[in-house]
C-alpha cells in the first residue's frame, strides 16, 4: 500500500526537467490529468487499470490535499500527485514523448477578459503538451464555458500534429459522453451544457 510520501511528487527545481517516468516504481504507459480536483476520475482510472501509471496536477490546496489522502486510503501505488502551476510545468519543465493519454476536464475559464492571460490553454501550452504526447496518444478536453471551448477547439483542431477522434471511448474513461468528474456532475445538475473534444497526436 502506498503512503503519502510515495503519492506526493515534488515539483522540479528551477531549470530542471521533470523525470515523469522516474516518479514511478515500474515502467508503464503514463496517463496525466491536469486539474484532478478531488481525484474521482483518476481514482477510477487507477483502480480499473493497475497496469498503467497515473500522474495528476492540482493547484487548489484543499482539492490537492483531499485527493492525495483519497489515493492513499485506496492504497494506490500507480498514482502520483503534484501541486504546481500546470502551464509553467508543461511549457518549461516537461519532457517530450512520455504521455500516452492527457486529460484536461473543466480548466478554470477565467471568464473576465482581464484574466484571460491566466488561462491554461494558449498556443505555447498546446505546443508543449503535444510535444509531451507519444505518437498516437489521446488528449481529451471538456468545459462548460462556450467561449473558452471555442478557443480550445481552434487551438487543438488547427494544430498540425493533432487530428480529431471520438470523445466516447470506455478504454479512456468516457462512456455516453460522461467522465463523471465532480465538476461535470455538478454542472449537469445545474443544467449547463458541456463541450467535449478529443484529439490524437498523429503517428
Amino acid at each position: 500500500m502506498a503512503d503519502l510520501q510515495e503519492i506526493i511528487a515534488e515539483p522540479p527545481g528551477i531549470g530542471e526537467v521533470l523525470d515523469v517516468a522516474g516518479l514511478f516504481t515500474r515502467a508503464a504507459p503514463i496517463e496525466m490529468e491536469i486539474g484532478c480536483g478531488k481525484g474521482g476520475f483518476l481514482l477510477r482510472r487507477a483502480r480499473e487499470h493497475p497496469q498503467r501509471n497515473y500522474f495528476a496536477i492540482e493547484w487548489a490546496s484543499k482539492y490537492y490535499t483531499y485527493a492525495a489522502d483519497r489515493f492513499r486510503r485506496w492504497g494506490l501505488d500507480n498514482v502520483r500527485l503534484m501541486r504546481t502551476d500546470a502551464r509553467h510545468l508543461m511549457t518549461h519543465q516537461f519532457p517530450n514523448a512520455v504521455l500516452s493519454v492527457l486529460h484536461v476536464y473543466h480548466p478554470d475559464p477565467w471568464p473576465k477578459k482581464r484574466h484571460h492571460k491566466r488561462r491554461l490553454f494558449n498556443a505555447e501550452f498546446v505546443d508543449a503538451a503535444v510535444g509531451a504526447l507519444i505518437p498516437g496518444a489521446r488528449w481529451a478536453v471538456q468545459t462548460d464555458h462556450a467561449e473558452y471551448a471555442e478557443i480550445i477547439q481552434g487551438l487543438l483542431l488547427n494544430h498540425p500534429q493533432l487530428e480529431p477522434m471520438e470523445f466516447d471511448d470506455p478504454e479512456f474513461g468516457t462512456t455516453d459522453e460522461r467522465t463523471e468528474t465532480n465538476f461535470e456532475v455538478k454542472y449537469l445538475r445545474q443544467g449547463r451544457h458541456i463541450y467535449r473534444l478529443a484529439v490524437r497526436k498523429r503517428r
